[in-house]
């Protein structure tokens, strides 16, 4: 199920997995195929990745099975489960058509979180390896700046773009948009070159769904980071893409400060103010504030694809 020790670098770096990581990746690959209850809770994850329907927005969990992972594979048994998914995940992108530019830039946030684990904790492991999910199972798609994820209204959701006059009811087809970290700025030519990218690719590799709007749950769409930043920053221009959905009302500190700072933990009277960004996050809270998630939505319709 694993690819062999002389295989498994030139894959991991595929998957943009850091040199730094690559030798205890490989080394430790041993301690999963020697082990018969290790292989046999890989076989069982994977299953688990590609179980049940596809573009729901609600992959399955498999926090539960990653934590059963053997001690002293806890942090990257996760790795291995989605390289030993990867065949299926690749073949489900090529009967889709999708290509391998695609599927390589896609895939890569495996990497990416493993940059962030080290980031944070110094060692190698993987961060948010639940939410790789749905890159794996073909749910999830890197296209430019942004990564769109098919899903379907929910019931809070689909009124709301009802009254707007769309034709949304629970379970019509939509896109969850994420802005991925270590990718350069948010800027408005490089949001639109995505979303150009986005409604050509849906529709001619999943024209069957044709999504409604494109829907953002993050605390980037929090109105209070306008108190802060100028009307021409990247963050306030790309709020305006949006329409409110909704508003939370239970505060979301640690969201900002973990993506902005790189650690959610972080004590806030020691945040840095190098930056606009830093300066109206950790000053924000240093004042006794608050963030919040924000959910946005727009209305987002499908291009044909030229004809090849």
């Amino acid at each position: 199920m694993l690819p062999d020790a002389d295989d498994l670098p030139e894959l991991l770096l595929d998957l943009a997995v850091p040199h730094e990581d690559i030798n205890a990746l490989v080394a430790l690959r041993s301690r999963v195929t020697g082990d018969p209850g290790a292989l046999r809770l890989l076989e069982q994850c994977v299953e688990e990745v590609f179980r049940g329907p596809e573009g729901t927005g609600h992959p399955p969990d498999l926090a539960e099975l990653f934590a059963a992972a053997p001690a002293g594979l806890s942090g990257t048994f996760a790795v291995y489960v989605f390289v030993a998914a990867l065949p299926r995940t690749l073949a489900r992108h090529r009967e889709r058509g999708v290509s391998p530019e695609v599927s390589r830039r896609t895939l890569a946030d495996l990497g990416r979180q493993v940059a962030v684990h080290r980031r944070r904790h110094g060692t190698t492991g993987v961060n948010a390896r639940c939410w790789l999910v749905r890159h794996f199972r073909g749910e999830l798609f890197q296209l430019g700046r942004l990564q769109f994820e098919r899903a379907r209204l929910g019931q809070r959701s689909a009124p709301v773009l009802a009254a707007a006059g769309l034709d949304a009811v629970p379970g019509t087809s939509c896109l969850n948009l994420h802005i991925p970290d270590f990718h350069g700025p948010l800027t408005p030519s490089a949001c639109d070159r995505s979303l150009a990218l986005a409604r050509e690719f849906f529709a001619r590799h999943f024209p069957e769904e044709r999504p409604v709007a494109a829907l953002c749950h993050s605390w980037l769409l929090d109105p209070q980071l306008k108190r802060y930043l100028p009307a021409d920053s990247n963050i306030v221009r790309f709020q305006e893409r949006f329409r409110t959905a909704r508003e939370d009302t239970e505060p979301s500190d640690t969201e900002p400060v973990q993506f902005v700072f790189g650690d959610p933990g972080l004590p806030v009277a020691e945040l840095p103010r190098r930056t606009s960004v830093e300066r109206a996050v950790g000053d924000h809270l240093r004042a006794g504030g608050h963030w919040y998630i924000g959910h946005g939505w727009f209305p987002f319709r499908t291009e044909p694809p030229l004809a090849d």
